[in-house]
């Protein structure tokens, strides 16, 4: 099962759902994994305090020319559709930050000049952190997307087990990619006009990629109601409302974990966990025995 936590905007609380519920999910569940696809600006280590036990080099293939072999034909510039690879004068010029690493000027080189090299485009870290794997990527700074880097990220995911995915902020080409595969999508937002439009963006991109979904009102008591109504109209599942709370801020201000300290995070958490999955294994319809085995468990209750 893979679940996605993610929000039309930054700032929602995002980050603090998806490690509070993987460690909620972490004390009856074996194997579960948490990963930290916003390669940007990753920031579940600060709550996790994971240990890291390997650091590896993500890196593309881009293009090297060898200007002896290279007749300036053009045709490498041709078939590149983001002009990574230019021919100018019977000279090659070639942008590597462009590239997509499909290799399509290689292949289309006649006379074979083209070879490929590796680019870092950033690092994917690998550990545990309370009982959980913990896999998390950092984009370097200047790179174009974070799309490869996501898809490094997700390639570290277990087969098996339960996935919790920490999501970019917003509904660009990152957060697609991190949704794309997921079982369900856990879309957190708060009751002000700027939560509002941004969760419809979120909602209408969920709805686009075909994935089930559910909404969790951040400070749900600052509104005026709005966003509740929307998902009403809209028949979004409510899959909890977090009243605005002076201690949670106090609580995540110091890097903490919510349910590890205050106890009334723990039960809203616990009870999040049961409802999310409730509603995961009824929307993807999971098989009778994953189903059963969760039910006959008792849930997290």
């Amino acid at each position: 099962m893979r679940i996605v936590v993610a929000s039309g905007k930054g700032g929602t609380g995002k980050t603090t759902v998806a490690v509070n519920l993987a460690l909620t999910f972490a004390k009856i569940e074996s194997g579960v994994c948490y990963l930290d696809c916003d390669v940007e600006a990753p920031n579940g280590h600060v709550f996790l305090s994971p240990q890291v036990e390997q650091t590896k080099t993500a890196a593309l293939l881009v293009p090297q020319v060898n200007p002896e072999l290279c007749d300036g034909c053009g045709k490498c510039s041709d078939i590149c559709r983001f002009g990574a690879i230019v021919v100018m004068r019977k000279k090659v010029l070639t942008y590597p930050e462009l590239c997509h690493s499909c290799g399509g000027c290689k292949l289309v080189c006649p006379q074979k000049a083209i070879t490929e090299t590796e680019r870092a485009i950033g690092i994917v870290e690998t550990g545990h952190s309370h009982g959980i794997r913990y896999v998390a990527g950092r984009l370097n700074v200047g790179e174009a997307s974070a799309v490869p880097l996501i898809r490094k990220v997700k390639a570290e995911m277990p087969n098996d087990g339960l996935v919790i995915i920490d999501a970019p902020p917003g509904t660009s080409c990152p957060v697609i990619e991190t949704m794309r595969d997921s079982d369900y999508v856990v879309l957190v937002t708060e009751p002000t006009p700027f939560g509002l439009n941004d969760l419809r963006l979120a909602v209408e991109t969920t709805r686009k990629l075909d994935r089930p979904f559910g909404v969790i009102i951040n400070r749900s008591d600052i509104g005026d109601g709005q966003v509740e109504q929307y998902c009403l109209d809209e028949g979004i599942t409510v899959l909890a409302s977090i009243p605005f709370s002076r201690e949670i801020g106090e609580t995540y201000a110091q890097g903490l974990i919510l349910i590890d300290h205050i106890p009334a995070q723990a039960s809203l958490y616990t009870e999040l966990a049961d409802t999310v999955m409730a509603q995961a294994l009824l929307q993807t319809q999971r098989s009778p025995l994953h189903e059963s085995r969760y039910v006959q468990e008792g849930g997290l209750k």
